[in-house]
C-alpha cells in the first residue's frame, strides 16, 4: 500500500468519519473543517491532482461531482461551495485528487473564509 493517506482511508485501513462509499470514491469530514460543513469527496483510484487527470478520467470527476450534489442534497445544505485544490500554490496538501464540499451557513456566507480550503 502506498503512503497515501487518502489510499489507506479509501481500503479502510485508516479510520475517517466516513459519510458515504460507493465503488468508485469515499466521502469523509475534513479534519480541519473551513465551513460548518465540510466533506471531502475522494475517489478510490490514486490520481494526484486535477492537473495529472487524462481524458479517462472525465467520467471520475462527473461521478465525484454527482457524488458531491447528492450528500449536499443529504445534508440539507440549502447552498455549498465545491472547490479543487490544484498543487501546492492552490493550496493543495494531500496529493491524492479530492473534491471539497463546504456549506453549511444557513443563507450567510462566511465572507471572511479563505479563497482556498
Amino acid at each position: 500500500m502506498s503512503d497515501c493517506i487518502f489510499c489507506k482511508i479509501a481500503a479502510g485501513s485508516v479510520p475517517s468519519d466516513t459519510i458515504f462509499e460507493d465503488e468508485k470514491a469515499i466521502v469523509f469530514k475534513d479534519i480541519r473543517p473551513k465551513a460548518p460543513v465540510h466533506v471531502l469527496v475522494v475517489p478510490k483510484e490514486h490520481v494526484e491532482s486535477i492537473a495529472d487527470l487524462e481524458e479517462n478520467h472525465s467520467t471520475l470527476i462527473a461521478h465525484m461531482i454527482y457524488i458531491a450534489k447528492r450528500v449536499a442534497k443529504d445534508l440539507n445544505l440549502a447552498g455549498y461551495k465545491l472547490v479543487f485544490n490544484v498543487g501546492r500554490g492552490g493550496g493543495q496538501i494531500v496529493d491524492h485528487l479530492h473534491l471539497h464540499l463546504l456549506g453549511g451557513w444557513n443563507g450567510k456566507p462566511d465572507n471572511d473564509a479563505p479563497l482556498h480550503v
